[in-house]
């Protein structure tokens, strides 16, 4: 397995960011044909996920209904203020994984892969793996 460990910076508290780019970039350049891609984020208050990359309303549907869902302000008990967060990062979670078919991602025709910030701005990292199922 190859890992590879990228560090993003997010700009707002909430924050999808398209890493689709970045991640076909890792896979692209370890020359793997066919295997999977796997994806990790190492914090507690950002996740991860793969939906519509086409239409940015998407983006904002998501960013909107989830903090109708878990507000920034509420009856939490966690003393950093960034409970919300924790949550959201939670329902998202914090790894998925990609199939690569010819040096490339096998996402659907919309599919991108969104870093998830909610407690930003920060800079960030995301661990790549990478698994060739290549008979050496």
């Amino acid at each position: 397995m190859i890992w590879k460990e990228k560090t993003v910076a997010t700009k707002s508290r909430v924050q999808f960011l398209d890493i689709t780019t970045m991640v076909q970039s890792e896979v692209a350049n370890s020359g793997v044909q066919s295997g999977v891609c796997y994806l990790f984020v190492p914090h507690t208050t950002a996740g991860i996920t793969i939906n519509e990359n086409a239409d940015p309303d998407v983006v904002r549907d998501m960013t909107h209904v989830l903090e109708r869902l878990i507000p920034q302000k509420g009856d939490y008990r966690h003393l950093e203020g960034n409970s919300d967060a924790h949550l959201k990062a939670s329902l998202f979670g914090f790894s998925c994984m990609i199939p690569i078919v010819n040096r490339r991602l096998d996402l659907g025709t919309w599919q991108g892969v969104y870093f998830c910030e909610f407690d930003g701005p920060r800079q960030r990292r995301i661990k790549i793996g990478i698994l060739t199922d290549e008979k050496e």
